[in-house]
């Protein structure tokens, strides 16, 4: 089996974090993807929705993102794109994704970020990319990985802006 396509990088801070956000944003605009599902692993606190955000605001939202764990989901509709970032963290039985009508917000020009997916499990599709964030003394480190054809190509674009932006500083 090849292996996928990874990524690991630190992030000094917050707004690091907000920035690989938008270099995320940025590459899934230039690549042009019909869809992408993400799925966000680590422990509270570790910058999930803080990474949202900057992908949120980096495809356009100007306004506030909040966290959707009362919610479950909280969308942005960014023409042509439709962003939604799931929080399952409070899901009791995967059953209630289908009573929410989960299947309906994967449709043409979607993002889907999904914190604590393994609370979905047997009821999201496959996803895109994997993201690990966790803590590294006072950091964060994250990884990305390819799960699909397109995570594939956005991490080839993540390697590219990484190594544009180490040649200009």
């Amino acid at each position: 089996m090849k292996k996928s396509a990874q990524i690991t990088l630190d992030l000094s801070d917050e707004q690091a974090t907000v920035a690989m956000g938008r270099q995320l944003a940025a590459a899934t605009q230039q690549l042009d993807l019909a869809s992408l599902l993400v799925f966000l692993h680590g422990d509270l606190g570790a910058g999930k929705t803080t990474l949202t955000r900057g992908f949120v605001q980096g495809m356009g939202h100007n306004g506030n993102v909040k966290s959707p764990t009362y919610t479950l989901v909280e969308p942005y509709e960014l023409a042509p794109w439709h962003v939604y970032h799931f929080d399952l963290y409070r899901l009791a039985d995967p059953e209630e994704l289908e009573y929410m009508g989960i299947r309906d917000y994967f449709a043409q020009k979607y993002c889907c970020f999904i914190e604590w997916p393994e609370k979905g499990a047997g009821l999201l599709p496959q996803e895109d990319l994997i993201i690990n964030l966790q803590y590294n003394d006072w950091q964060r480190v994250i990884t990305l990985q390819a799960n699909s054809s397109k995570g594939e190509q956005l991490i080839t674009a993540l390697i590219q802006q990484t190594k544009t932006i180490k040649r200009q500083g």
